[in-house]
């Protein structure tokens, strides 16, 4: 039996999500052809952007997703914002570094939102920026980031919005119709429960059209990906087509259990369940809960007790769940997901594993 992956990604996934994986495609055959398509109108209309967004897909995980989004999409003399509270921020500000585009960056503590007082202070002191940079929820600390406001600020400074959205896509709202920005990037194996090998970019039209030359790299150019699915609706190079298989059956049942909103609310209930257990053995959890996104939970190691998060993660490792080392910089912490196929009783065992496993390594939180 596999083990549950309470993780922010690669995730536990369905049977049939699986299965799908069992066969083998031919990558110019029409009927993987259609299958890729509908993949690509699926995650267009999870945005309501049927008439004003592209969507192209690109092999690898989020980061080849993020980078191919940025070096893509930004012109070589773009001036770039990129507000930062964690590790996927200061991720798209090294490849700012990478791709020699001219970035300034806006950090708060991993715990804390930023401050649209202060990003609207920024933006007005720097009079040639193009480009504001945001993640949606920020999987150092599971923070949800305030990203209608972001949106509403970028769009009245008359700046682009690219927006990081791994950890969101699929269970958190994100309708073009209400949150204006010219891209977002995310991949199969986060909310939409499919398996890691395949990202993809949503893109304003007038974005990718005029996106040619911007790219460092040929295998990166989501430009030269767009013109080639323009002209015959295949990858330039080798798909990965078994992930793309298993990315279509997560797609469609993503839709049976009711789309973005049927996904947020078994996250939130999976999130409410493991927030409350823990708390009932102890342990605390690093941010309030009107930040706190239903995807992945920050704990603090307990201090003046005998925790070792080692010997912890073995021992639920044991019990068939695997959780996350912390990440941040400003405590020592653990972390546990709520998101992929998982559901109440899932939760519900992962507490009473916790249980048994303080039980089994004596620790005792004071």
């Amino acid at each position: 039996m596999d083990k549950k992956l309470l993780t922010p990604g690669p995730l536990t996934t369905s049977i049939t999500t699986k299965e799908a994986m069992l066969h083998d495609w031919g990558s110019r055959d029409q009927k993987f052809i259609d299958l890729n398509q509908s993949i690509l109108e699926s995650l267009v209309k999870l945005i309501d952007g049927e008439d004003s967004y592209q969507c192209v897909p690109m092999q690898g995980s989020g980061t080849f997703a993020v980078e191919s989004m940025i070096s893509s999409l930004t012109p070589k003399d773009a001036k770039i914002l990129i507000l930062i509270n964690g590790a996927y921020g200061h991720r798209m500000k090294k490849m700012c570094s990478y791709l020699n585009r001219e970035c300034i960056a806006y950090e708060v503590a991993e715990h804390e939102q930023h401050k649209i007082s202060e990003v609207e202070k920024i933006i007005d002191t720097n009079k040639g920026l193009t480009h504001v940079f945001a993640v949606y929820c920020e999987t150092t600390s599971g923070i949800l980031n305030p990203i209608q406001e972001i949106a509403d600020l970028v769009e009245r400074k008359r700046l682009s919005l690219f927006v990081d959205a791994m950890s969101a896509f699929g269970a958190l709202p994100f309708s073009s119709k209400h949150i204006k920005f010219d891209a977002v990037a995310a991949s199969s194996n986060k909310c939409l429960e499919g398996v890691p090998g395949v990202g993809f970019i949503l893109v304003q039209n007038n974005v990718i059209e005029n996106a040619k030359g911007n790219s460092h790299s040929l295998s990166l150019d989501l430009y030269d990906q767009w013109q080639a699915m323009e002209k015959n609706k295949q990858w330039r190079f080798t798909p990965p087509t078994h992930v793309l298989a298993a990315f279509y059956q997560a797609i469609k049942e993503h839709k049976k259990e009711g789309g973005i909103k049927g996904r947020y609310e078994r996250y939130s209930n999976n999130c409410k369940i493991i927030c409350d257990g823990m708390k009932e053995m102890g342990f605390e959890q690093l941010l309030p809960d009107e930040i706190q996104a239903p995807i992945i939970i920050t704990f603090k190691q307990p201090q003046n007790s005998n925790f070792n998060f080692q010997q912890f993660y073995d021992a639920l490792s044991k019990k068939n769940f695997l959780i996350y080392p912390g990440k941040l910089t400003v405590a020592d912490t653990f972390r546990i997901g709520c998101i992929g196929n998982l559901d109440e009783k899932d939760m519900r065992d992962a507490i009473q594993a916790v249980k048994e496993v303080m039980q089994e390594l004596q620790i005792r939180i004071k």
